[in-house]
């Protein structure tokens, strides 16, 4: 990322020009800007509605420094160029982030560069008190900024008493209660609507209904929107935003799999040349050489089709891939404890590991169900960023459950290795059938999305092809290249999802830009766009 700084030479001012700001580029050129017009748009009164991207979230939290550079507060301050009235923003009460019920932490305050990667705060800084506590410091609105954190999905938006913290947790979002003030259970729609907006926003809306899937690696906690659901939330929504004639900006959904989320950490990270791993490699081939030699057994006898696939082989020269749970995978436990049970050399086999004959039957049954749908990682597979805290760590629970059935404690910590001799959940990490269902749903969201803006009028971000423009070649913002890479890239914040302020300078512009299209204005033309210079790609750990 270039990090060339602006040289101001000069700022003048040409009474006889009508011009809204003039600038001296590095060769002295004097560049003379066209008043700013607003076009069709009437600013006077802006309201943003939307998820995380929406309230500023970056760094895997919200605090004020990133609230403030929200890119719906960015528009804002452009807006006020040209009419726009206050933006009022529901501020948290300091820049260490996280949230609080009744005095108990129910959200971490942000992460922070710890020189290698993304760490807690209270990892560099030491402890911290979270100050913004739903039960007793919340603002009070209206808020024009309904940008609402916490995995908020398209039918929340329309859902009475989502913000309601008698609801609260299994029926209303933290956040949102910050939002309802007086009024509980007004949806997040009505809360936009009762300000009797002249302009909105909508970015990205939907994007949570697929997010939640994707991030949890496509297990069971959070389910994919049906299409049919996210249609009718989507036109109720803009329903209410239009009645009143109101004109805006939408977005569409990024392929969230370039993110640096599901890209940071590699499908192979097993380097034989570290000490905890490397000495070990023996030993486990020799533990997955029984293993596969089952599964080239079954094969020959038509039971599976699938040996090479299953087998694990780790190479003492070059990374190996983790080793992985692939529910897609037909569920052979049985017929794996079966195939060891009858071979008459299994108890020698066990004797390698200071277990008795007897012990037989009881391995057999747990590398069947620990084995029945493993295999080894694929670079078509995406490991999610949090797995790198686990990957080659003991499962404390599971290495317990084996010393229960009998196993010692050192031989249990050696069939409980995360990504080694555990398969991994899948939890960390997303399968090709399950980022082709995050595909779809995104593609046909992304069709709503696009004919929505279309048939009403609306200014119409492609914020798809932005990221993945950033995520291939990087792009221009001013004199810095940014792209999609954890931590350096500039664009992605420390927690693989969400945007760096710059990153939401970026799209503020983004959308200026489509409003003029839309619209007539000429923010561009004007010269009244946010500067690269002026956001920052990460915030210090002494911000508070």
């Amino acid at each position: 990322m270039k990090n060339i700084k602006y040289i101001w030479l000069a700022i003048l001012t040409l009474s006889f020009v009508a011009c809204q700001e003039d600038d001296l580029t590095d060769g002295g050129t004097v560049v003379v800007y066209p008043p700013l017009d607003s076009g069709s748009a009437d600013f006077s009164n802006f309201v943003a509605l939307g998820a995380s991207y929406t309230a500023g979230m970056t760094d895997g939290a919200i605090f004020i420094a990133g609230q403030e550079n929200s890119f719906p507060n960015i528009m804002a301050m452009e807006f006020a160029k040209v009419g726009g009235g206050p933006f009022v923003q529901p501020l948290v009460n300091d820049n260490f982030g996280g949230l609080a019920f009744a005095g108990n932490r129910i959200a971490p305050p942000r992460l922070v560069f710890g020189g290698a990667g993304p760490v807690p705060l209270e990892s560099v800084i030491g402890p911290v008190t979270v100050t913004t506590d739903i039960t007793v410091n919340n603002p009070t609105g209206p808020f024009n900024n309904l940008g609402l954190i916490g995995s908020p999905k398209s039918f929340h938006f329309i859902a009475p008493g989502y913000g309601n913290i008698a609801n609260f947790p299994g029926g209303a979002n933290p956040y949102a209660v910050r939002l309802t003030g007086n009024t509980p259970d007004a949806t997040l729609v009505e809360l936009a609507v009762s300000q009797n907006p002249s302009f909105f926003a909508l970015p990205l809306f939907g994007g949570n209904d697929v997010l939640g899937y994707a991030t949890n690696g496509g297990d069971s906690t959070s389910s994919i929107t049906d299409t049919a659901t996210f249609d009718f939330a989507l036109n109720t929504v803009l329903d209410a935003l239009t009645s009143g004639g109101a004109k805006g900006v939408m977005t569409n959904i990024p392929d969230i799999t370039v993110a640096p989320y599901f890209t940071t950490v590699p499908y192979n990270p097993l380097d034989p040349t570290n000490p905890d791993f490397g000495p070990q490699i023996p030993t486990l081939n020799t533990l997955f050489g029984a293993l596969n030699g089952v599964y080239a057994f079954l094969e020959s006898q038509g039971a599976i089709n699938d040996a090479a696939q299953r087998m694990v082989v780790f190479s003492t020269t070059n990374a190996s891939p983790v080793v992985i749970l692939d529910e897609a995978l037909p569920n052979i436990s049985t017929l794996i404890t079966q195939t060891l049970l009858a071979n008459p050399e299994f108890p020698l086999f066990l004797a390698q590991f200071g277990l008795p004959p007897q012990a037989a039957p009881q391995v057999a049954g747990l590398l069947g169900i620990i084995y029945g749908q493993s295999r080894s990682a694929t670079q078509e597979d995406l490991v999610v960023l949090p797995s790198a805290t686990v990957i080659g760590t003991v499962n404390e629970n599971f290495a317990a459950f084996l010393q229960s059935q009998g196993l010692s404690a050192a031989l249990a910590a050696q069939f409980a290795t995360e990504g080694v001799t555990l398969p991994l959940e899948d939890k960390w990490l997303l399968t090709p059938l399950e980022q082709a269902e995050v595909s779809d749903a995104i593609n046909a969201y992304n069709s709503s999305l696009s004919s929505q803006a279309q048939a009403r009028d609306l200014a119409f971000v492609d914020f798809k092809s932005i990221v993945e423009e950033a995520s291939s070649t990087g792009i221009m913002f001013d004199d810095y290249l940014m792209n999609t890479s954890l931590v350096f890239g500039g664009m992605v914040s420390l927690d693989g999802v969400h945007l760096t302020a710059r990153g939401y300078a970026y799209l503020a512009n983004a959308s200026l830009d489509a409003i003029d299209l839309t619209y007539g204005s000429n923010f561009r033309e004007s010269g009244s766009l946010a500067k690269a210079g002026d956001y920052p790609t990460n915030y210090s750990p002494l911000l508070q």
